[in-house]
């Protein structure tokens, strides 16, 4: 025995409710003939007369007004939830390409996604290639840490200030850390620094070079012990188990204010960076810019 097809059902109900084969064809915008073929199957399927043939119209049959009874539910339900998800296929959301450092997006834009009502195309990367990109216009906007594109249309709007600072886990020690910054001896600090366990974004040190250079005027002369190209991973990392590391201020305040790792040092000169949202003016709509600002607004 073949399977009994919904629209076979769909045909019925219409037939039933219009009278005749013509208004019910209408009504599911098909043809006549479909119709007929759809009740004929029908009613061979369940093995009997659903409605008798009059000149103009359809009079179900005994057998029909039961089946009616027993389908018309079904029926509607189903037909009422495909126009549903019909209707929502329909609706044309915007969608907004945005480049950002993986940190970041988690971090600032993460806690405001259920603001928008785009569609949010998220690709992670460094700098320089979610520049090219943004030039090139396969994203929208970028979160950048520079200014690096020499493009007249590509506007940098400040967004947020970040320090890097020093923290490590909560069981690390500092007292005599704190003594030598409290003397101002500075010498024996970075020693004491030196001596720690550290996590580094990347081998050339990125973070920890700037910070070294701001506050001993020197590159720093340290091996890692750990090498994890994620900052929001580091923390986690620190706040589970043991080490130290310079990150971003702004993406360690939650870790510092629930007491997770601790802050040891901002530094005696502030190693400070800007991130900017980029975008192309000739490219982008303001009701884009403002979204993508409303997915940033930390309040």
């Amino acid at each position: 025995m073949y399977m009994v097809n919904f629209e076979w059902y769909r045909t019925f109900v219409a037939i039933y409710q219009k009278g005749n084969l013509t208004k019910a064809a209408q009504e599911l915008l098909i043809s006549q003939p479909n119709v007929s073929v759809h009740l004929a199957a029908l009613e061979q399927y369940v093995g009997d007369k659903l409605f008798d043939r009059m000149p103009r119209k359809m009079v179900p049959t005994e057998s029909g007004r039961q089946l009616y009874t027993q389908v018309i539910g079904s029926v509607e339900n189903l037909t009422s939830i495909e126009a549903l998800f019909t209707k929502k296929a329909l609706v044309k959301r915007s969608v907004i390409k945005l480049g950002a450092p993986i940190e970041f997006f988690y971090s600032e834009i993460t806690p405001n996604l259920n603001k928008t009502t785009s569609q949010i195309h998220a690709t992670f990367g460094l700098a320089k290639e979610l520049t090219q990109q943004l030039i090139d216009g396969d994203l929208d906007f970028i979160i950048a840490s520079q200014k690096t594109a020499d493009h007249k249309q590509i506007v940098y709007e400040e967004i947020l200030k970040e320090n890097f600072i020093i923290i490590a886990d909560k069981t690390l020690d500092i007292k005599v850390f704190n003594d030598y910054i409290e003397q101002e001896n500075f010498i024996e600090a970075e020693q004491w620094l030196l001596q720690q366990d550290w996590f580094a974004y990347s081998a050339d040190l990125a973070y920890i070079r700037r910070f070294w250079l701001k506050n001993f005027n020197k590159r720093p002369v340290l091996i890692p012990k750990y090498i994890v190209p994620n900052l929001i991973t580091i923390i986690k990392s620190m706040s589970e188990g043991s080490g130290i590391s310079v990150v971003s201020d702004f993406l360690a305040k939650d870790y510092i204010k629930e007491k997770k790792v601790i802050s040891i040092w901002n530094g005696k000169a502030k190693a400070e960076n800007t991130i900017y949202l980029a975008y192309d003016k000739s490219k982008i709509s303001n009701q884009k810019i403002e979204e993508m600002k409303m997915l940033l607004d930390s309040n």
